[in-house]
C-alpha cells in the first residue's frame, strides 16, 4: 500500500494518519492484531472457558542465573478461577523436593521464601504432579467443565515444567500443552512492552469490576 492508501485506511478506522509510511503501516498492523484478538475473546459468552487455572511455579535458582544451572520446580501452586463470577473457587499448593540440587541457595531462599526444611519434607515431583492431576479430576476439569491453564509468560510451561519432566523422566502432562500467556495477551491488547511492565516472577494486576 502507498502512504496515501494507508492514510485513507487509517482514517476509515478513525486512527492516527500522521507519520512516515513505516509508522502508518505499524499503526494499521497493530489495529488488525487487536481486532483479531478481540474477536477470538468475544465471539460469544459460550466461547469462554468455565475455569482458568492460574499457575506460577517457584524453582531452584542461583544469584546471577548462571546458564549451566538446572532449575527444578520446588512449589506447584494452582488457583482455580470461575470465569463467570471471577471468584477464586479453590486452590492447590504443594512444595516439591529437588533432586539434582537438593540444597537451596541462600539467594533462592531469600527470593522465594521457601526454606530448606520445607523442601526436605516435600514429595518429589512425580508424586506432586499426580496429586495435581487428581485434584483437577475431582473438580471435573476437562470433563464436565472446560478450562485452560494461565501463566505469566512462557517460562512456567515451556521451560520449568518441560525441564522438570525430563529430570523426573515422566511424560509432559497433556493439560500443559496449551495455555494462556497473560503477559503476551496483555501486551498485545494494550500495545505495551511487557518486559518493561512486568518484573521477573511477579505479575501485578487489578481485576475489572
Amino acid at each position: 500500500m502507498t502512504r496515501e492508501e494507508l492514510r485513507s485506511k487509517l482514517a476509515e478506522f478513525k486512527l492516527e494518519t500522521r507519520g512516515v509510511k513505516d509508522v502508518l503501516k505499524k499503526i494499521l498492523k497493530n489495529y488488525y492484531k487487536k481486532q483479531k484478538l478481540m474477536q477470538k475473546e468475544h465471539i460469544s459468552g459460550d466461547s469462554y472457558y468455565d475455569y482458568i487455572c492460574v499457575v506460577d511455579f517457584e524453582a531452584t535458582c542461583q544469584e546471577g542465573n548462571p546458564p549451566e544451572f538446572v532449575h527444578e520446580i520446588i512449589e506447584f501452586p494452582v488457583v482455580l478461577v470461575n470465569t463467570r463470577t471471577l471468584e477464586i473457587e479453590d486452590t492447590f499448593q504443594q512444595y516439591v523436593k529437588p533432586e539434582i540440587n537438593p540444597k537451596l541457595s541462600d539467594f533462592c531462599i531469600s527470593l522465594t521464601g521457601i526454606t530448606q526444611d520445607i523442601v526436605d519434607k516435600a514429595d518429589i515431583f512425580p508424586q506432586v504432579l499426580q496429586n495435581v492431576v487428581e485434584w483437577m479430576r475431582q473438580r471435573e476439569l476437562g470433563t464436565k467443565y472446560s478450562y485452560s491453564m494461565l501463566t505469566d509468560g512462557s517460562w512456567d510451561m515451556s521451560k520449568f515444567l518441560n525441564i522438570q519432566c525430563r529430570i523426573s523422566r515422566i511424560k509432559y502432562p497433556s493439560f500443559a500443552k496449551k495455555w494462556i500467556n497473560i503477559r503476551k495477551s496483555y501486551g498485545n491488547f494494550y500495545k505495551v512492552c511487557t518486559n518493561c511492565c512486568f518484573s521477573y516472577g511477579k505479575f501485578w494486576f487489578k481485576s475489572l469490576e
